[in-house]
Formats: structure tokens, C-alpha cells, sequence
């Protein structure tokens, strides 16, 4: 792990080679309300966000929903208090889940896990932007929430904070069925073929990137980071051109594409 070499191995004054933050898990830059979902760890990256509020003595409304085992593992509780009151309309709920838990009577804090009818009852408004990072199983149900509380699901934000499933495409999957043609109507941009599935489709711009197309058409693709970092996703360039919507760490082979972060600029021949 990173952080045991961190700090097990470097010293006062050493020099590490780092890239700048990269994504899209960052706070919008609107004056809707905010809603901030965390479990255990994956408080980090929303943690960011509210210091960044509380920077900007941001007026927006914002909403603190934090899961944790236990007061004892409720990372960065006072810090995420001090912020909050710095805040002039917050709204904070803590969950703890472990069941042998005996919780003092606090305002706000539920001794149990967090559920959907229990998310509704939060008052967060169907206008809001929410942020979700923890577990896969612990964002899927709250979006699911959310959705089910008038919330968009463009308005819906994730981070997976975990282990992810294993990586192992092949042509197809027997359990999510076949490549298809994506839903909706055609595009109207470069045609993409998909050289192993047989499907080729016009590209549209609904579509951040090349693999979020790969997904809607059921093509299983080799993932991990999203952003151009980790190269996982690396696929042989058959034919075309392709542009970076993020810039890749570092620049993939000749003849090859980061389906991750980019888009046709020409017709396009991808070994997927």
C-alpha cells in the first residue's frame, strides 16, 4: 500500500514524483444545495469539498450524512464538525452501525444503518448536487435514494471508495447478454467499430468518452482509474484518430488508445 510506504520508507525532506489531482468527483461550481454521503474512509474526498466550502463561506445549503462503525472509527469527526459550524446552513446525520453499539442520545445521530426510507426523510431538495463515496453496495442505495427523493441522476456524483470487482473482459458476458447498438437515438459523429464484438455505431456526443460508449453498448472493457492514469484500459487503435478529453499521465503507444478518457475525432477501428 502507498500509504505503509509512505511511511515506513521516506524521510523529512525526500523528494517524490507526483501528478497534479486529476477527475471529475469535484464540487460543481453552482449555488444549488449540497449533499455530502460518505461511509468509513471515503469521507476523504468529500471532506475536500466541505473545506472548500467553509473557505468560500459558501451560503448554499449543504447536507453531512456520514456512515461509520463506530464513534471510535468516525474518521475526522471534529474536523467535519469545526467546518460545519462554520457554515450558516448545515445539516449534519451520523450512522453508526455496529450493533452492540451503545450510542449516547445525540441529535442527528442513528444508531443503525442508514436506509432509503430514512434518506428521503433527510429534506434534501430535489435541486441539490449530491456526493456519494464509500462502497460500491452503500452508493447504489443511495442513489437509488436520492433518485427516489426527485433528485436528477445528473445531479448525482460517485466515487468508489474500495476494492473494485475483478478485472477480467472478455467478447462477451454471459450474465449482463450481448453487445448491442447503444439506447437512444443514433449519433450523428465518426462511426466507432468495435473489432471483436462485431458492432460498429455512430458516435454521439451524449458520451464523455470512448469506454462510457464501450459500456452502453455492452462491450465489457478493461477499466480501473477513468482519468488516464492507471492505463488499464489500453486498446489496440485498428484505424482513426482519437482525442483526449483529459490529458493521459503519460501518452500511450503508438497504435494505441486510453478508451478512459477520449473521443473520436475520425472514424475508428478499436480491438474491443
Amino acid at each position: 500500500m502507498v500509504s505503509t510506504y509512505l511511511h515506513t520508507h521516506l524521510n523529512r525532506g525526500d523528494v517524490i514524483e507526483a501528478a497534479a489531482p486529476r477527475g471529475t468527483f469535484v464540487l460543481a461550481d453552482e449555488r444549488t444545495p449540497v449533499a455530502l454521503f460518505s461511509a468509513g474512509i471515503g469521507v476523504t474526498p468529500v471532506l475536500a469539498m466541505l473545506h472548500q466550502l467553509a473557505r468560500e463561506h459558501s451560503s448554499r445549503a449543504v447536507w453531512w450524512v456520514h456512515t461509520a462503525r463506530d464513534p471510535g472509527q468516525h474518521a475526522f469527526a471534529e474536523e467535519a464538525r469545526q467546518l460545519l459550524g462554520r457554515l450558516p446552513n448545515t445539516h449534519a446525520f451520523i450512522y453508526y452501525t455496529a450493533p452492540d453499539l451503545k450510542v449516547t442520545e445525540r441529535p442527528n445521530v442513528t444508531h443503525g444503518r442508514m436506509t432509503g426510507g430514512g434518506i428521503r426523510k433527510l429534506g434534501i431538495p430535489a435541486d441539490a448536487h449530491a456526493y456519494l463515496c464509500g462502497p460500491t453496495g452503500f452508493m447504489s442505495d443511495v442513489t437509488s435514494a436520492l433518485q427516489l427523493a426527485g433528485l436528477s441522476g445528473s445531479n448525482i456524483h460517485t466515487e468508489v471508495f474500495g476494492a473494485l470487482a475483478s478485472i477480467n473482459p472478455g467478447v462477451t458476458d454471459p450474465v449482463t447478454g450481448r453487445p448491442h447498438q447503444p439506447p437512444g437515438p443514433q449519433g450523428t459523429g465518426p462511426f466507432v467499430t468495435f473489432a471483436r464484438s462485431g458492432l460498429s455505431t455512430r458516435w454521439s456526443d451524449q458520451y464523455a468518452t470512448l469506454l462510457e460508449l464501450a459500456e452502453a453498448c455492452n462491450i465489457p472493457t478493461r477499466w480501473s482509474c477513468r482519468t488516464g492514469v492507471c492505463h488499464t484500459c489500453t486498446t489496440p487503435l485498428l484505424a482513426g484518430q482519437v482525442q483526449y478529453t483529459t490529458q493521459p499521465l503519460e501518452d500511450p503507444a503508438s497504435g494505441e488508445a486510453l478508451p478512459c478518457c477520449s473521443i473520436p475525432t475520425t472514424d475508428v477501428l478499436l480491438d474491443l
